[in-house]
């Protein structure tokens, strides 16, 4: 029986007129095309970030192959958070994971399955787009990869997220300089201060950090500060086969 995504995938999908409404540069984005998966995470083809995010497309079936990348501070094990812009079309002012974004069809490297290099050089590309942080700091071979997870989340009833998402850690001393179009504020927190922000009503979060915190988060993160060095800081590489990542985790 063929999957949802496959038939979504071949089908002539919604579009939508941007021109009016929403931020240009944001609008400009939306053009970019990311990678259709099924629900295996096999590659189907290729579609426009405003068409992968229409929810009538997304009750098709429609998939697409995503990443959420965890930066955290060597020095005291601290998690990097952003404050996603107002202007975003999907998701604005939502507090979130360091950076969550697409490997795209449109770059030959991202599309690159084997050793999730691909989503790899995606994060990086995108944590220098989003926070100003130099390439130079995140070099893909220091990503770790634990797994990708399968989700749906609406956003405002015409958008939401329907993605396999590869979680990667990184451990990296970094410097942020915010596109303030992207984000419109960042913070480092350790687990209690996490957690006491989940609890504080005032505060909004993006339904897959939510799932990530829920069900993986802070079990990783206990282990990442549980394996600290002889001098006390923390690497993303030390949880390598903690997790076995080789197949989706179904969260729909």
């Amino acid at each position: 029986m063929t999957s949802r995504a496959v038939e979504a995938s071949r089908a002539v999908l919604k579009s939508i007129d941007l021109a009016a409404g929403y931020d240009p540069e944001q609008t400009r984005l939306m053009e970019e095309r990311c990678i259709l998966v099924d629900e295996e995470d096999r590659a189907l083809g290729a579609a426009d970030k405003k068409t992968c995010h229409l929810m009538e497309n997304i009750n098709k079936g429609l998939l697409h192959r995503a990443f959420s990348a965890f930066v955290f501070r060597p020095s005291d094990g601290k998690l990097l958070l952003q404050q996603r812009a107002t202007e975003k079309i999907t998701f604005p002012d939502m507090w979130t994971n360091t950076c969550c974004s697409h490997p795209l069809d449109d770059f030959e490297e991202e599309k690159v399955e084997k050793d999730q290099l691909g989503v790899r050089v995606a994060a990086s590309r995108k944590l220098e787009h989003e926070l100003g942080i130099p390439k130079s700091q995140t070099p893909i071979d220091e990503f770790q990869y634990l797994t990708r997870i399968h989700y749906l989340a609406p956003s405002d009833g015409l958008w939401g997220e329907h993605e396999v998402d590869y979680i990667l850690f990184l451990t990296a001393d970094v410097s942020v300089t915010p596109n303030l179009n992207e984000i419109r504020d960042y913070k480092y927190v350790d687990k209690a201060e996490l957690q006491a922000m989940f609890e504080d009503p005032s505060n909004s979060f993006t339904p897959w950090f939510k799932l990530i915190a829920r069900d993986f988060l802070f079990g990783w993160w206990d282990e990442l500060l549980a394996r600290r060095d002889s001098q006390g800081r923390v690497h993303a590489k030390s949880l390598a086969g903690l997790v076995d990542g080789s197949k989706v985790v179904k969260m729909v």
